[in-house]
């Protein structure tokens, strides 16, 4: 890491409508520099893990029988990274120490809610995908919080814009949905996109579906409930008589 480079960068400022701003507290986390100094602070981890456990202690050079015998990769985004391993003691008792004395060097820690030792089989989130060994079989699927967030956020476009003509609403909508379905197209996400196609169309339409028990629209009967003082929960709890649970929610 070029530590000259990093801390110029960090002092540099920023332009604002034509005036420079000063910075003394670094970058903001998720800011468009955030990645780059994640690469610049985290590059060399995978030097330390391949010295460790795909060395030979004779030679000092690359061994494939040691790499074989440990199997240690390191997978690495920006700061989010995964670590494979032969067996979990392995990664809890060797791996995951030297990890955290290289971050330590570096002024940082490891996050504890975030960082688990699970096998493939059992799974883990990562990059917004879950992968796991099906009866042997490794498949990548879009996550469940990566779905939960993108219909939120879909959600969110349709309650504020629910005046607006729908081919504008369509316009708005339709760069989300292209976008997430571009992302997750190399994944196995067949079901997942059946499912997910539905929901802005349930959000858009909600207001005008009809009750198969009374025939009054939701939005009837969402005022009825008002007027009465018994407004229910929305989300995943039933509502009113005849509306049963959403995927969508």
């Amino acid at each position: 890491m070029d530590k000259v480079i990093l801390q110029k960068w960090l002092q540099a400022g920023y332009v604002y409508q034509g005036g420079l701003f000063p910075t003394s507290a670094g970058t903001p986390q998720g800011g468009i520099l955030s990645p780059t100094l994640a690469n610049m602070t985290l590059d060399g981890m995978e030097t330390k893990l391949i010295e460790r456990f795909a060395t030979g202690k004779k030679s000092g050079k690359f061994d494939h029988n040691v790499a074989a015998r440990n199997q240690v990769n390191l997978i690495r985004y920006a700061d989010d990274f995964i670590i494979t391993g032969r067996t979990k003691e392995l990664l809890e008792n060797e791996v995951k120490p030297l990890v955290e004395a290289f971050l330590k060097e570096r002024g940082l820690t490891l996050s504890e809610e975030k960082t688990k030792v699970t096998h493939i089989e059992e799974g883990f989130d990562f990059l917004g995908w879950n992968i796991r060994k099906y009866d042997g079989i490794l498949l990548t699927k879009p996550s469940k919080k990566n779905v939960k967030a993108f219909l939120g956020k879909i959600r969110e476009v349709v309650k504020a814009n629910d005046m607006a003509k729908q081919e504008n609403l369509i316009g708005l909508l339709n760069p989300m949905i292209r976008g997430w379905a571009n992302y997750h197209q190399g994944a196995v996400a067949k079901e997942t996109f059946a499912k997910v196609v539905r929901c802005p169309l349930d959000f858009v339409f909600q207001g005008s579906m009809i009750n198969i028990e009374t025939g009054r629209t939701k939005s009837e009967e969402d005022t009825e409930a008002r007027v009465h003082g018994r407004v229910q929960g929305t989300g995943s709890q039933a509502g009113p008589r005849g509306w049963g649970r959403s995927w969508c929610a």
